[in-house]
């Protein structure tokens, strides 16, 4: 029989192979393009259920029909505006907090005294513009303690109307349905479930070796070489499995704000591992990353593609 070869599996793209250090990630903001005013909406997955849409999808197999498709429900809290910053080649050159904070945020972070009493107008010479929003969580069933993410503002705004539109949300409340639309297309970006420590097999997609061999079946056969005399990286061995940051792309939005009385009402009570949304919600078509209660940041899509753009569903049922 020929020698079984199979190459060892998991992108070098990511590496180190280790647990993220923060929940929601960092985003280049400036290479998403697309949004009408925030690039991005800070969200809680609640589960997953099944949905029956009616599809009006064009040159569609099942057009005009009613299919049952999986879905993910987001919890959307407000989120508000906690600072602004202001960017010059690419470095925060200044930043300004907002007035009247909650008392919440004292919990995550110290605030610098130097930072208050100064306004937006008072900033010269500097080419963007970005904040740092918080949400409001409280008003939920997780926790009390906000999450901080930076959020970019669309890139078809000059900064006149990015400092305009800064200056028109500080200290108000922003909701889901004033940066997404609904059948628009959203990446959602966050941590992956946590696995712990696993093994080569599962963490790499290695082959099981023989049951004759000796020493074990679910490792590698050879550890490398013996020049260079160590184990080189490329090894696949047993280590961290999860809690990695991933994107999802281009998600369809199938229902989006507030959640109406008589309407999918009972549907939003009770999700297993979660509660009861209280919340504006998000409802997206197929699975998303992540355990229930994850803090996810749902952004403007990278780079559309057509087969999810032209997606079009109608929500009848959530079963």
């Amino acid at each position: 029989m020929p020698t079984k070869r199979s190459p060892r599996y998991g992108s070098l793209q990511f590496w180190p192979r280790k647990r993220a250090n923060k929940f929601l990630p960092s985003v280049n903001w400036d290479a998403i393009s697309s949004g009408k005013n925030f690039k991005g909406f800070i969200c809680y997955k609640a589960g997953m259920k099944s949905a029956l849409v009616k599809d009006s999808t064009p040159n569609s197999m099942s057009k005009g029909k009613e299919i049952s498709i999986p879905v993910t429900i987001l919890e959307c809290p407000p989120i508000k505006i906690m600072s602004i910053r202001f960017y010059k080649d690419g470095i925060v050159k200044e930043e300004i907090l907002s007035e009247n904070l909650d008392k919440e945020l004292k919990r995550k972070i110290k605030f610098q005294k130097a930072k208050h009493g100064k306004k937006p107008e008072d900033v010269k010479d500097y080419d963007d513009i970005k904040v740092i929003a918080y949400s409001l969580v409280k008003r939920t069933n997780l926790k009390k303690t906000p999450d901080l993410c930076e959020i970019g503002l669309a890139n078809n705004l000059s900064l006149e109307d990015k400092l305009k539109l800064v200056k028109e949300n500080l200290n108000k409340e922003i909701f889901v349905a004033d940066v997404f639309e609904k059948n628009q297309l959203v990446d959602i970006r966050g941590l992956t479930k946590g696995k712990g420590l696993q093994g080569p097999v599962k963490r790499f997609g290695i082959s099981l070796k023989s049951h004759k061999s000796e020493k074990g079946r679910r490792r590698p056969g050879s550890l490398g070489p013996w020049h260079p005399a160590y184990v080189t990286f490329r090894t696949p061995q047993a280590g961290q499995l999860g809690m990695f940051t991933r994107v999802i792309y281009n998600n369809k939005i199938i229902s989006l704000g507030k959640i109406e009385a008589g309407k999918f009402e009972n549907e939003f009570k009770g999700i297993k591992n979660f509660g009861d949304i209280k919340t504006d919600h998000m409802i997206v078509a197929g699975s998303v990353q992540g355990t229930a209660k994850r803090q996810l940041l749902a952004t403007t899509p990278l780079r559309k593609t057509k087969k999810q753009e032209k997606k079009s569903f109608e929500l009848l049922e959530i079963r």
